[in-house]
């Protein structure tokens, strides 16, 4: 197998031989056209006559086309995959150093001290790379996302990837969905990948954008009707005229964020503007192809869905949503001004910021800078700090070339390196700045509490980047670009024209550095060690099989009110130094989360010895003494990234279950993987119930597909309350749990020949 710096046109060529036929056996065997996503799903099937393909129910086998895995996630997935015994990956897969580098004072400086401070990990997962045959993207290339746009994703292809916003690749009409290292390992191994047959939610899009509208509007339209939970089992497909005249990166916008609302993935049908993007980025045998399989690349009429969304582009207004939450929409301007006044975040912004995987293109760019323009004809320059983050080294060199760089810098922008910096918390601020409340304004996708700068006290706002630009120029969360005026050095009035942007550069595209290391020939010869002594890279010891027992008494080490997310569970910023050391990371197990019992952040009862401490201090005490436990969550618990280290480190410190009232997609399926039980309450109520001394017990193990598991609470007075809870497990996952893992399974098979 051969891994280049982009996909080879024989693999797309070698996915639509086999579409036309499999779309007919579709639509006979479910008597109806097809959706988008059930073309691409049904041609990527294992058995496309055998398997079951009703929504929300099968579990299904797929054959993905290919992989790709990010620095953080990629560590812990490869010291996985290392312990599976195969020479090789089974599937194109990429790693892409994209989430080590902080930002702290620009481009040049900040990349150099990242290569410092994470040689020893660049150095593992180069080698760990060009060892079993792997892409590798060094520091400098860009976001994963953007990477994989610009090089990987294929009309009608399958792809997972390591990061919950995986999806971004939809907008090449790619089924890409974020997963868990785990999964990455099953597909790397040669193993099918399994997941229940989703759902499909239809996004009927009229009209055109025009003005101060983008497509982050589009997104964060649907994440506020939707909410955080709306896309949970479903892929979100877009269709109409409306979204055939948005171009392949604003529909990449569209998928990324997708994450946001819970969904599986989205994703576009083929169009003109995706076959422009391929040929603008070297790709053109990929368009010709797909332009021959282009009706099988698009939904079939009367596709049926199981909800539909009608949004007229030509009615979207801006919208700025936030704080705390991706879904806590306000129109731009009076609306927001007026909440922040009614909940006391700060009017004033403290930060702009640009860039991220879901806008950072060079369309993005140009919109942005066209605005820039503007303010310095007039002399006008931001009224507070503005950091640009190019997707791509391939966009940096080209914005670099055509003097949309310059343009941002000649109003005070600072850019910062090709990766994911503030976005994900690798953002270095003065406590000036965080010490106390303060609002920022960005491009990027997430908003929870001390996500971008590990600040509580940072009031986190997601909106377009052409919204992000006005406000950085005004210096205020309530401004209007579409109103509002701005007051420049002589006194004078300027009212702001609608941002322009280029689609794609006239000149082309500039690759820039290269940045790319394919794997050597010789790939035997490749040395991977992973020192004793490291503190940041630790090789992995299986987990243990279940011993064939019920759960009787586990304490209670943590209940989490409100919002649980994987940030709370694991923390990103400083702990991604340990994304590789599953014993040091397992240092933030929940220790963002918040305590149900008397509303402290992170801090929980010890039942060895009644003392309170932090939670992963309990944990650490817990797993030593050997006393297994459980954790109870509130609703859609686990929502966020998909990084398996908050699963891994409850597994590692002898969590056995995880009780929620609800669960987002990855974190769940990454529970399962690790060999650990998620369970939702069949009654919503029962969390109520559980108090900070009672024991939980889990009975008539293992689970069985289709029937809830009983439980009761012990409570501290001697007296019982049973209850049911339900689970999703299918026959092959309860072996997971029986196993231990997956990956004991697929150690298994790999040692017998399987």
């Amino acid at each position: 197998m051969s891994v280049s710096a982009s996909t080879p046109v024989e693999l797309v060529r070698s996915v639509y031989a086999s579409l036309g036929q499999r779309v007919a056996i579709g639509r006979r065997r479910l008597g109806r056209p097809l959706t988008l996503a059930e073309k691409i799903l049904i041609n990527h099937l294992v058995d496309p006559e055998g398997q079951e393909m009703e929504r929300s129910v099968s579990y299904a086998d797929f054959n993905p086309d290919r992989v790709a895995m990010q620095d953080a996630t990629a560590q812990m997935a490869l010291l996985q995959f290392m312990t599976a015994g195969l020479d090789e990956a089974a599937v194109p897969s990429t790693v892409h150093c994209d989430h080590l580098i902080q930002a702290k004072v620009g481009a040049r400086i900040d990349l150099g001290v990242a290569v410092d401070d994470n040689r020893e990990v660049y150095e593992f997962l180069r080698t760990v790379s060009a060892r079993y045959g792997l892409g590798f993207w060094g520091p400098g290339s860009g976001i994963i996302h953007q990477v994989v746009l610009e090089n990987y994703a294929f009309p009608g292809g399958m792809m997972i990837g390591t990061d919950s916003h995986t999806p971004n690749a939809g907008g090449l009409g790619m089924v890409a969905i974020g997963v868990g290292g785990a999964d990455a390992v099953d597909v790397m191994t040669g193993f099918p990948w399994n997941v229940r047959w989703p759902k499909v939610i239809g996004v009927r899009l009229t009209g055109t954008l025009s003005g101060w509208s983008s497509p982050k509007d589009v997104i964060l339209e649907v994440a506020r009707r939707l909410t955080v939970e709306g896309g949970t089992g479903a892929i979100v497909e877009y269709f109409g005229s409306g979204a055939d005249s948005i171009s392949a990166t604003g529909k990449a916008t569209i998928c990324n964020m997708g994450a946001e609302i819970g969904a599986t993935t989205s994703v576009f049908g083929y169009d003109d503007n995706m076959s422009a993007y391929l040929r603008a980025t070297g790709r053109a045998e990929i368009a010709d192809a797909a332009d021959e399989v282009a009706a099988d690349l698009r939904p079939d009429d009367g596709a049926l869905y199981d909800e539909v969304i009608d949004i007229d582009l030509s009615d979207l207004r801006p919208m700025i949503n936030g704080p705390h939450s991706p879904d806590r929409a306000h129109r731009v301007g009076a609306e927001v001004g007026e909440q922040a006044r009614q909940n006391d975040w700060p009017i004033a912004v403290s930060a702009a910021l640009i860039g991220s995987c879901t806008n950072s293109s060079y369309e993005d760019l140009t919109r942005a800078a066209s605005i820039a323009r503007q303010a310095a004809a007039h002399g006008i320059t931001c009224a507070t700090e503005l950091l640009i983050t190019p997707g791509s080294e391939q966009t940096r060199a080209t914005i670099e070339r055509d003097g949309i760089l310059a343009d941002l810098e000649a109003v005070g922008a600072t850019v910062l390196a090709n990766a994911c910096g503030p976005c994900i918390g690798q953002w270095s601020r003065p406590e000036s700045a965080t010490g106390v409340p303060n609002s920022i304004v960005n491009s990027f996708n997430r908003n929870f509490p001390k996500r971008n700068d590990g600040s509580a006290n940072t009031f986190s706002f997601v909106t377009s980047p052409d919204t992000v630009m006005a406000i950085a120029l005004s210096g205020r969360l309530d401004f209007d670009p579409v109103t509002d005026t701005l007051t420049a050095p002589d006194g004078s009035q300027v009212l702001l024209e609608p941002p322009v942007g280029e689609v794609l550069p006239a000149s082309g595209y500039d690759p820039g550095v290269d940045t790319f290391t394919a794997p050597p020939l010789d790939r035997a010869s490749v040395t991977v060690s992973v020192s004793p002594t490291s503190d940041r890279l630790q090789l992995l010891e299986p987990f243990a099989p279940w011993d064939g027992n019920d759960y009787l008494g586990l304490p209670v080490l943590m209940k989490a009110q409100g919002k649980c997310t994987t940030d709370h569970i694991s923390a990103a910023g400083p702990w991604l130094t340990y994304r590789g050391h599953l014993e040091n990371i397992s240092g933030n197990l929940f220790a963002g989360a918040v305590n149900a019992f008397d509303h402290a952040v992170g801090v929980g009862l010890d039942i060895t010895d009644g003392d309170r401490r932090t939670y992963p201090e309990i944990a650490k005490r817990y797993h030593e003494a050997g006393i297994r436990w459980v954790a109870i969550g509130d609703r859609n618990y686990g929502e966020g990234s998909s990084r398996e280290h908050a699963a891994m480190e409850p597994r590692f410190r002898n969590g056995l279950v995880v009780i929620a009232r609800s669960f987002a997609r990855i974190h769940e399926t990454n529970l399962k993987k690790q060999g650990m039980l998620p369970l939702t309450f069949a009654d919503p109520s029962t969390y109520d119930a559980i108090a900070e001394t009672d024991r939980i017990d889990v009975v008539n193990l293992p689970p069985v597909p289709g029937q809830p598991v009983q439980c009761r609470i012990n409570h501290a007075d001697g007296s019982v309350t049973e209850f049911e809870a339900v689970h999703t497990f299918s026959d092959e996952q309860v072996e997971w749990f029986k196993a231990g893992s997956a990956l004991n399974i697929v150690r298994a098979k790999v040692a017998s020949g399987e």
